[in-house]
């Protein structure tokens, strides 16, 4: 029995020892996980209410943009950039504001909505889509440089064919039907290389509409 209390005696000396050499490190080990998890959990709960606060504006946001008052959507799509920028409903929200302005003849608007999406939206397909609509209006005012900036990254897959399309569109306008042939004929492969799912039977209706682009500029030369 002596043996044995002896035995633990050096243990528990041992681990003494032991404590006293790493104890605070291992103190601060603990100490800074449990602030780890304690932080991710509070962001993780800030991200909900900012999310949950959002869909509140961006259902306002849709609302006016039924109604068709620009002035209100553009506000709304102000308070979700200015304030919950971090939520895919700023994206939304600044990309559906500004076909609103779009509609209301007030495009110069939605040049200050649509560069912001582009750059900052959550969702990789909203910047694409962002980058889309921007070109778009920036052909509509004939800047074609600035359009064509815009076109230059290369998109996801389900972007390609309309971005090829709408650099066809520029060049086009600008009296350069070679390339836009060219451009209209990529449009046409991309659409091609696209799989088929339940989004086909449109996308083969404006495949049409790209053919008929591509026709329509024969064979120039």
């Amino acid at each position: 029995m002596a043996t044995y209390d002896l035995e633990e005696q050096e243990q528990l000396d041992e681990l003494k020892t032991w404590w006293k050499m790493y104890g605070n490190i291992v103190t601060g080990i603990l100490l800074a996980v449990a602030l780890a998890v304690a932080g991710w959990q509070g962001w993780n709960w800030w991200q909900r209410q900012q999310a949950a606060q959002a869909s509140v504006v961006f259902s306002a946001l849709q609302n006016a943009a039924g109604q068709r008052d620009a002035k209100r959507a553009r506000e709304l799509a102000g308070e979700l950039i200015d304030k919950y920028s971090v939520t895919n409903y700023a994206g939304m929200g600044a990309l559906l504001a500004a076909r609103v302005q779009i509609d209301a003849g007030e495009s110069k608007n939605a040049r200050v909505q649509l560069p912001w999406a582009a750059e900052n939206a959550k969702d990789p397909g909203l910047r694409d889509l962002a980058r889309l609509r921007l070109a778009a209006v920036m052909l509509d005012e004939k800047a074609y440089d600035e359009a064509m900036k815009q076109l230059a990254a290369e998109p996801a897959a389900a972007f390609a064919p309309r971005f090829a399309e709408l650099r066809g569109d520029i060049f086009a306008a600008q009296g350069k039907f070679v390339e836009a042939r060219n451009a209209y004929d990529l449009a046409l492969t991309k659409f091609d290389a696209l799989a088929k799912d339940d989004e086909s039977r449109r996308r083969g209706a404006y495949k049409e509409v790209v053919q008929t682009k591509r026709d329509s500029l024969g064979t120039v030369k």
